[in-house]
């Protein structure tokens, strides 16, 4: 846990606006002022008693911080306890990222990260089990006040049906290994036109569509934070060579690969294909 002082003292800030992709969570919530943070290539304004959940894998970018305070929360999943992890759906890669509180619950959260931050400084009070099983607790407690209490943007209005989850998991699975509705069909044994109903209910969109989104974001991400070739990247995501790949990519986003890297970098990249 830090504040976003001590943030902006131990990092640079040309550095924190680089695309990051840590394999840990983020939770970040302001007392004061506004920041603007990019995660996964959407920007999101937050304000004081709101809340920003990063997952890992996700690629973020933080904005300006000279004119916000607040609480940030960095753990690896593996440190909650299964029954938290499920109650919480922290394991969860769809989650919507920014939160906001119910009014009467602002107080509830606010209690909760003041209890974790108290226990976290106080580090060498405790034995050092204690203070872990403590800090487990504690963070346990935030997560799911977060989880319940709070009203995440851009979540579906309605219940996802069964057959849409299971599509949705089925793509998350295998969506380096194929791009075809059709494959998902026989091997979940629905129709393609069942799947496509499914997901247009819930995502406003076909099946095709959700594959490829769910392709071009995989594929924005390594562009944005590694520095892999394009034949390197067109491998991971199953496509048969460098130039299918820059086609597919630049079909549906407008941009060629290297176009893409360098304006989010914002520098030339040096993108070769070899």
């Amino acid at each position: 846990m830090l504040s976003l002082t001590e943030l902006r003292n131990r990092v640079p800030g040309d550095l924190l606006a680089t695309p990051q992709r840590p394999d840990f969570h983020h939770l970040l919530t302001l007392t004061e002022g506004s920041l603007r943070h990019t995660v996964d290539f959407a920007a999101y304004i937050l304000e004081p008693s709101s809340w920003l959940w990063i997952r890992p894998g996700q690629v973020n970018q933080w904005g300006d911080l000279t004119h916000a305070e607040g609480t940030l929360i960095l753990f690896q999943q593996s440190f909650l306890s299964p029954a938290t992890v499920a109650g919480a759906r922290i394991d969860d890669p769809h989650a919507p990222v920014l939160h906001h509180p119910f009014p009467g619950d602002v107080a509830a959260l606010r209690l909760a990260t003041d209890h974790l931050a108290n226990e976290f400084d106080a580090f060498g009070r405790l034995p050092l089990e204690i203070h872990t099983a403590a800090l487990r607790h504690l963070l346990s407690v935030l997560v799911l006040r977060l989880a319940y209490l709070a009203v995440p943007v851009g979540a579906p209005v309605t219940e996802p049906s069964p057959t849409f989850m299971i599509f949705r998991d089925a793509v998350e699975a295998h969506f380096t290994r194929t791009r075809r509705v059709e494959d998902y069909a026989r091997d979940l044994r629905y129709s393609p036109r069942t799947l496509s109903r499914a997901t247009l209910a819930v995502a406003g969109l076909g099946a095709k569509e959700f594959i490829d989104r769910r392709v071009v974001l995989e594929a924005k991400r390594l562009l944005a934070h590694s520095d892999q070739t394009a034949t390197r990247i067109a491998d991971r995501l199953g496509f048969t060579s460098a130039t299918h790949f820059s086609k597919y990519f630049h079909q549906r986003t407008g941009q060629t690969p290297i176009t893409f890297r360098d304006a989010i970098r914002g520098h030339e990249s040096g993108f070769m294909s070899e």
